[in-house]
C-alpha cells in the first residue's frame, strides 16, 4: 500500500532478449500504431498508463496497460496469413490473466475515434470491474 492507495503489481515474465527488439519496434511504429499511441500516451484513456511494444513471455504486444492487464493489438500487413500463430500467441499470454482487444490497421487509420471510444467503453465496463475484483482478492492487513 502506498499512502492510502492499494498498488496492485502483477509481474509478467518476459524474455530479456526481447528488450532490444521492443525498442526497435517502438522506433519503427506503423502509422496506425502512432495514431493510437497518440491517444493512449500520458494517461489520456480514462487515466490509465499504457506502454507500447511491451515484452510479455516470449512475445511483444503492441500496447499494454499493466493496471488493467490489457493488451491491445493492431493487426496489419505483418499479421497477414498468421492467424493461427497470432491465436497461439494470444492464448499463451492470456494464461497470465492478460486480456486482448484487437483492431485492424485500417480500422485505426480510418476510424480512430471509434477505436478510442471502443477502448474507453471496454475500460469503463469490463476493465474497472476487473480492477475491483482484484482489489477484493487482496489480503487485508
Amino acid at each position: 500500500m502506498i499512502g492510502k492507495k492499494k498498488v496492485r503489481r502483477t509481474f509478467l515474465p518476459y524474455d530479456p532478449r526481447l528488450k532490444p527488439i521492443a525498442r526497435m519496434l517502438r522506433n519503427n511504429m506503423t502509422l496506425a500504431e502512432v495514431l493510437l499511441w497518440n491517444k493512449l500516451k500520458n494517461k489520456q484513456l480514462c487515466g490509465f498508463d499504457f506502454h507500447r511494444q511491451k515484452p510479455i513471455d516470449e512475445f511483444v504486444v503492441d500496447f499494454f496497460c499493466p493496471k488493467l492487464l490489457l493488451a491491445i493489438e493492431i493487426d496489419g500487413d505483418s499479421h497477414a496469413g498468421k492467424l493461427e500463430r497470432d491465436s497461439q500467441r494470444q492464448r499463451a499470454i492470456e494464461k497470465f490473466g492478460v486480456r486482448f482487444l484487437r483492431f485492424s490497421d485500417e480500422e485505426v487509420k480510418r476510424n480512430l475515434g471509434s477505436v478510442v471510444d471502443a477502448l474507453a467503453h471496454w475500460v469503463e465496463t469490463q476493465g474497472m470491474s476487473q480492477i475491483e475484483a482484484a482489489d477484493e482478492e487482496q489480503p487485508k492487513n
